[in-house]
Parts: structure tokens; sequence; C-alpha cells
């Protein structure tokens, strides 16, 4: 067993082994997404781990007309939503990050500070709103197509266009050195 389609179909029928192996192509990407998401480690494999069981309970939803990665990333943005509202809000974890770059000290410090701002997908996420960020990771990470992104946030394809174009040119104002006056909004 090897085709999606006939895993899918094998994991409707009940089949662990085929529910599986059919996850396990996709388990690394979805951790990896959930970790740029997740205020911790731990939260990241929480989420994914919901994301499975939920994904595995529910197979029988699941509609053949969308990508199937498409339907699991849908669950885990869901999963992690969930997830952000049961804690206090992940504003936390941002004034943490915030404070320790105001810290002036020696080299370290300045070459820590050099490296974050070079690091595109930490500047993405301080500059970025979270649901274009995710626009973006899933589309340059993840290498979705405009179509199955817009389809994992519910947004519009246009709004899933004009939001990773504008995403692009924030982050180029932010790593070129331009003036970035505010965080980005979503457009719509």
């Amino acid at each position: 067993m090897s085709s999606e389609t006939a895993l899918i179909a094998a994991a409707k029928r009940g089949s662990v082994k085929a529910y599986t192996e059919l996850v396990s192509v996709y388990q690394d990407g979805l951790l990896r997404f959930l970790v740029t998401r997740s205020l911790s480690f731990a939260d990241a494999e929480d989420a994914l781990q919901d994301t499975l069981i939920n994904a595995y309970r529910y197979i029988n939803s699941y509609d053949a007309r969308w990508r199937f990665s498409t339907w699991l990333y849908r669950i885990a943005i869901n999963n992690l939503s969930k997830l952000h509202a049961a804690e206090s809000g992940n504003n936390v974890a941002i004034s943490q990050i915030d404070e320790l770059s105001d810290v002036e000290g020696g080299p370290l410090d300045l070459c820590i500070a050099a490296d974050e701002r070079q690091n595109l997908w930490l500047s993405a996420k301080r500059v970025l709103n979270d649901e274009v960020f995710t626009a973006m990771w899933l589309r340059y990470v993840e290498d979705m197509s405009v179509n199955d992104v817009a389809a994992v946030l519910e947004r519009p394809v246009s709004w899933t266009k004009v939001n990773l174009l504008r995403g692009r040119k924030q982050l180029d104002k932010e790593l070129n050195g331009g003036p970035v006056t505010k965080v980005s909004e979503a457009y719509g």
C-alpha cells in the first residue's frame, strides 16, 4: 500500500497501519509548522498529537476534493487555536523575547542580535501577524500551493495572494534595513 488514495480508503475502513503510514509522510512537517506557532516545543508536540488523534477519529469526514495535507494542516491550526485559547495568550513569549533583545551587553549579545535580524523566520514571526506568518510558512516552507494555503486558512485565494505579497514586502523592509513602523495587518 503506497498510494495516498489507497491508504485513505484503508484508514476509513479502520486500518491503523494504513493511517500510520499515511500520516508518517506529514508528521515531521506538521511538527515543524506547529513549533513555529507554539510557545514551546511541548505545546507543539501536544498539538501534533491532538491533530493526529482528531484526524484518525474524523477520517470518514475527509473530503477527497481537497488534498489530505490541506485537511491535516487545517486540523492542526484548529487544535493550536484551542491550545492558545486555553493558555493566557502568546504575548508573554513575545514580551520575553523583546526583553532579552533590549539587554545591551558585550560582543556576544551583539552577535546574537545580528543573527536574529538575519534569521528570516524569527523576523517574520516578530513583524507579521499570525495569519500572514502562517500563510507564508505554508507557502514557502511547506511548499503548499496558494489554493491549498487559502483552503487551510479558510480564506479566499485573493486574500492569500495579497497577504503573501504584503508579507514579502514587510520582510524585505525588515531585513534590508528599511523603516518598519508597525506590525503588518492582514488585508481583508
